[in-house]
C-alpha cells in the first residue's frame, strides 16, 4: 500500500460527522468566551463589575503588586521569569518533602531529585511531560498543591504574555505593555477558575473520581494467578482529587494526567460524555483566543483569519490520522486475526486503544491533543500505525501553532504571521506591515529565534540521545520505531506538548535532565522574543494602511501563513521524519524491507 492512496482515502462517514459536530460545538462556545477574555484583559470586565474589581485589587495588594503600575517588556519578562523560578522551586520542594507533608494517605516516599526537577520544570512550562506513574508516585497534596496549581499559573502566564503581545499592536509610541501581575490574576480569577469549577463538577457527576481517601482494595470478580503461581483475589484502586485536576489540565492545555494511563483511565474519563467534554475543553480556550485577538486589535476579521489558518492545517491531518488508524494491520491479517468491523471487533488498528473509543475516537483525540499543546492522551501513540503516529508528531513539530497552548499557541502563530508579511514585503519591494505596525529587522531577528530554537533543540536533543549509550538505553524498540520514540519525546518537550510515544523509558537521570532543559528552551526562548517584539512594536507609531498594504484578513494571506508554517516544519524535520515514521510506514505497507537494527 502506498502513502498516496492512504492520504486520499475517505474516513468513515461517522467520523466526519463527529468531527463536524465537534467543530460546531467548539465555535458556539469559543466565540462568547473569546469576547469575555477580551473584556477581562482589556480591563472592561472589572471596570464594570465593582465587586470583581475590589477582589482583584485586594489580591494584588496582598501580593505586594501595584495594579496601576505599567511595565516595559524587560520588566514584564523579569516578572514572568521570577514567577517561573519560584514555581519550579516550590513544585520541586513539595515533591521532595511529600513524605513529611499531610494528605499522603498511601505514604508515598519522596520523589527522586532528577525526576522532581523534570516534573517541576514540566508543569511550570505548561508541558506536563510525565516520566512517572502519578497514582504510584505522588501524594494527594503533591497532585493538588504542586501540579494542579501550576496548571492554573502556567496557562494564565501564557494568556498574560499574549495580552502583552497584543498591546504591542494596539499601543503607539509607548514603552510599556501592561502589568504581568494584573494579567496573571485576571486570567486565573475570571477565566480559568470559573471554567474549571464548572467542568470539575460536571466531570465528578459523570463518575470522575474526587476523593481524599487512600487507595481501595476490592475483591476481584474472577480471582487470578500471578506469574509466581500465587492466587490474586483483590485489586488496589488508587483514588484522589482527580476531577479537579482533570478539569484544569484540559482547559489549560496542560495535559498531565492524575493516572499513568491519563485520559484512557476510566477514573479520569469514564463515559462518552466525559470524553467529548474533555475533547472540547482542550481546544476551547485556544480557539476562543482567536476571537480575543480580533476584539482587542479592533478587527474581528484578523481573528477569523488566524482561526482559518489553524483549521486549514488541522482538518487534513486529523482526517489522515483517522484513515491511518482505520487500516488493517497487514501482519495481523496474515495471522488470521479478525480485523474487520463486527459485533466483537470495531475494526482497524486497536492496539493500545480503549474499545470504548475505537480507532476513530483515538485518532481524533491524538490530533486534537497535539494540535492544542495539551498532551493528554486517551490511547497510546506508541501503538499507532506509522502514519497514524506521524500525524500527532507533525502537529507538534509545526510549532504547536495549530490551536496550540493557552496563549502560547496564538502568539507563536502571530510570529509566523509576521514572517509571512515580511516575506510578502520582500516580494513586492515594500516595507512589511501588520496591524498598522511596520515590521523591521529587530522583529524578524526575534521571530527567527522564537521559531528556530525549538526546532534546533528537538533535533540536537534527538541526535545526542541516539548517539550516546545513556540515550539508547531507554529505547525499547530498535530500528525506525525506536528513533521515532526519541524524536517524539524531544519534539514534545521542546514544543511544550507533554505527550509521548510511551515506549521510551524516559524516567532516567539522562532523559530527566535533557528533556527538562528542552522544556525550558521551548517555553522561554519563544516567550521572551515575543515580549521583545511586543515592546518594539508598542514603541512604534501606527501607520495607516496604504494602497500597497497586504490585507491580512483575506484567504490569500491565510494561504500564505499556512505555507510558511508548513515550509518551516517540513524543511526542519523532514530528514528526521524520513528516518523514523516514514521509513517505518514503507516497511509496514510492504514497500520496503525492514532495516537492520
Amino acid at each position: 500500500m502506498s502513502l498516496l492512496p492512504l492520504a486520499l482515502a475517505l474516513p468513515p462517514a461517522a467520523s466526519l460527522v463527529e468531527t463536524f459536530f465537534l467543530g460546531v460545538i467548539l465555535l458556539a462556545l469559543a466565540l462568547p468566551l473569546g469576547l469575555h477574555v477580551a473584556a477581562v484583559h482589556g480591563g472592561r470586565f472589572t471596570s464594570r463589575t465593582r465587586a470583581c474589581a475590589a477582589i482583584e485589587r485586594a489580591l494584588l495588594r496582598l501580593g505586594g503588586a501595584d495594579p496601576d503600575e505599567e511595565m516595559s517588556w524587560q520588566h514584564y519578562a523579569t516578572a514572568v521569569i521570577a514567577m517561573s523560578i519560584v514555581g519550579v522551586l516550590f513544585t520541586y520542594a513539595i515533591q521532595r518533602l511529600q513524605h513529611l507533608l499531610p494528605l499522603n494517605p498511601d505514604r508515598r516516599p519522596p520523589v527522586a531529585p532528577d525526576l522532581a526537577f523534570n516534573t517541576a520544570v514540566s508543569f511550570v512550562t505548561n508541558t506536563c511531560w510525565q516520566a512517572y506513574a502519578g497514582e504510584a508516585t505522588l501524594s494527594h497534596l503533591t497532585q493538588m498543591v504542586a501540579l494542579a496549581v501550576q496548571n492554573f499559573i502556567s496557562a494564565a502566564t501564557g494568556m498574560a504574555v499574549l495580552a502583552a503581545f497584543i498591546r504591542g499592536f494596539t499601543r503607539s509610541s509607548t514603552a510599556t505593555i501592561g502589568n504581568f501581575w494584573v494579567d496573571l490574576v485576571r486570567g486565573i480569577l475570571w477565566v480559568l477558575l470559573p471554567l474549571a469549577l464548572v467542568l470539575a463538577v460536571v466531570l465528578a457527576g459523570q463518575g470522575v473520581v474526587q476523593s481524599f481517601a487512600p487507595a481501595h482494595a476490592v475483591a476481584l470478580v474472577e480471582p487470578a494467578v500471578d506469574g509466581a503461581g500465587t492466587a490474586v483475589t483483590t485489586q488496589t484502586l488508587p483514588v484522589g482529587p482527580v476531577a479537579s485536576q482533570v478539569a484544569i489540565k484540559q482547559l489549560g492545555t496542560n495535559g498531565g494526567g492524575y493516572y499513568n494511563a491519563n485520559s484512557a483511565h476510566p477514573f479520569e474519563n469514564p463515559t462518552p460524555l466525559t470524553n467529548f467534554l474533555e475533547l472540547v475543553s482542550l481546544l476551547l480556550v485556544p480557539t476562543a483566543l482567536c476571537f480575543t485577538f480580533g476584539a482587542l486589535v479592533g478587527d474581528q476579521r484578523q481573528g477569523w483569519a488566524l482561526l482559518a489558518a489553524k483549521t486549514a492545517l488541522f482538518i487534513p491531518l486529523v482526517l489522515v490520522g483517522i484513515a491511518a488508524e482505520q487500516r488493517v494491520n497487514p501482519r495481523l491479517a496474515a495471522l488470521g486475526v479478525a480485523t474487520t468491523p463486527s459485533a466483537e471487533q470495531p475494526g482497524g488498528n486497536m492496539e493500545g486503544k480503549e474499545v470504548r473509543f475505537g480507532p476513530t475516537g483515538s485518532a481524533v483525540w491524538a490530533a486534537a491533543t497535539t494540535a492544542a499543546s495539551n498532551g493528554a492522551v486517551n490511547a497510546m501513540h506508541d501503538s499507532f500505525t506509522p502514519l497514524g503516529g506521524l500525524v500527532p508528531m507533525l502537529l507538534i513539530q509545526l510549532g504547536e501553532v495549530v490551536f496550540g497552548g493557552v496563549g502560547s499557541g496564538l502568539y507563536a502563530l502571530v510570529v509566523f504571521a509576521l514572517v509571512a508579511v515580511f516575506l510578502a514585503g520582500l516580494m513586492v519591494g515594500r516595507t512589511p506591515e501588520y496591524l498598522g505596525k511596520k515590521v523591521g529587522g529587530f522583529e524578524m531577528k526575534m521571530a527567527a529565534i522564537a521559531i528556530l530554537l525549538p526546532c534546533i533543540t528537538t533535533l540536537v536533543g534527538t541526535a545526542v540521545a541516539v548517539s550516546t549509550a545513556a540515550g539508547r538505553a531507554g529505547i525499547a524498540n530498535p530500528g525506525p520505531h525506536g528513533f521515532s520514540e526519541v524524536l517524539y519525546a524531544f519534539s514534545s518537550a521542546a514544543n511544550n506538548n507533554g505527550s509521548s510515544f510511551a515506549g521510551l523509558a524516559a524516567g532516567t537521570p539522562f532523559y530527566d535532565g535533557l528533556l527538562g532543559i528542552a522544556m525550558l528552551i521551548g517555553r522561554f526562548w519563544v516567550m521572551l522574543p515575543v515580549l521583545a517584539i511586543a515592546g518594539s512594536l508598542a514603541a512604534k507609531k501606527h501607520v495607516p494602511p496604504g494602497a500597497g498594504t497586504l490585507p491580512t484578513h483575506t484567504p490569500l494571506f491565510v494561504a500564505l501563513l499556512v505555507a510558511v508554517v508548513l515550509v518551516v516544519g517540513a524543511l526542519s524535520f523532514f530528514p528526521a521524519l524520513a528516518l523514523g515514521p516514514i521509513v517505518e510506514e514503507l516497511e509496514f505497507s510492504g514497500a520496503a524491507r525492514p532495516l537492520a537494527t
